[in-house]
């Protein structure tokens, strides 16, 4: 078998099996742990599996990496539910608010149908569609235009102008990734842009993320973690994480009940 053939069908058995180890390998196809060694050498280089002691695991996801929001969508529900309800206690009729794109501030929208006299102002195509499908008759949802992205927000110059001139009492921001560096980021450049303009349009930023977040780092930061009034997250949170956002954001609410969740 030749070198290319030989790492085409390592690659296939990572992806299969999300890991493999050197001995195996080299038992598999009959060549030296040396020979296997190189393999992987290789096709780390070329960015399609990470090199660990002893063998390799599939890539992790870069900076530009997006997933769409269906696929997000089932990722960490009980997390997203217990932020979601958590957040949604701090929204008053008669409000002005704004809903990021996200699944986190989806299942937000969710618990806000009922709230008398609401004006919501989202980039979420989910979003838009949960309040006009089931909201109240006197409340009102501007849906920014825009570019589509992965994860159904609408992003770029349109929406960014469309927000310019609007003031808010709040907003609720869902992010990709939190870090202690890097802030809060997103993997889509457009849609760093158009969450900063819905940030300045609002008299209060709500960061709603579960600690998966923590420590994943898009290619955009959006503000940095002291920009943020409050930080809704789960109580799956580390503790060194949770040590860092006390100090960094205004409030750090925990919403309890995910513990253990899986």
């Amino acid at each position: 078998m030749l070198a290319r053939q030989r790492q085409a069908a390592i690659l296939e058995r990572v992806r299969a099996a999300g890991g493999v180890r050197v001995t195996e390998l080299a038992a598999q196809f009959g060549v030296s742990d040396m020979t296997i060694r190189r393999d992987l050498e290789a096709l780390n280089e070329r960015g399609l599996l990470a090199k660990v002691h002893g063998g390799a695991t599939l890539a992790g996801p870069g900076s530009t990496d997006e997933p769409g929001f269906r696929a997000k969508s089932v990722r960490q529900p009980a997390e997203k539910a217990a932020i979601a309800d958590r957040a949604a206690q701090l929204v008053r009729p008669g409000s002005a608010i704004a809903l990021s794109a996200g699944t986190t501030t989806a299942e937000l929208a969710r618990r806000l149908v009922d709230v008398p006299g609401l004006t919501v102002v989202t980039n979420s195509l989910p979003v838009a569609e949960i309040l006009h499908v089931g909201g109240r008759p006197d409340q009102t949802v501007v849906l920014t235009g825009g570019v589509r992205t992965p994860s159904d927000a609408l992003v770029g110059p349109l929406a960014v102008a469309a927000v310019a001139t609007l003031h808010l009492d709040l907003l609720f921001l869902g992010v990709h990734g939190i870090s202690e560096r890097a802030g809060f980021t997103t993997p889509n450049l457009m849609e760093a842009d158009t969450n900063r303009a819905l940030v300045a349009a609002a008299d209060r930023l709500v960061v709603l993320a579960d600690h998966t977040k923590w420590g994943t780092v898009g290619i955009s930061s959006i503000v940095g973690l002291d920009a943020a009034d409050v930080l809704v997250t789960d109580d799956r949170l580390a503790p060194d994480a949770r040590r860092v956002l006390e100090d960094r954001v205004g409030e750090l609410v925990v919403a309890p009940g995910t513990e253990g969740a899986e």
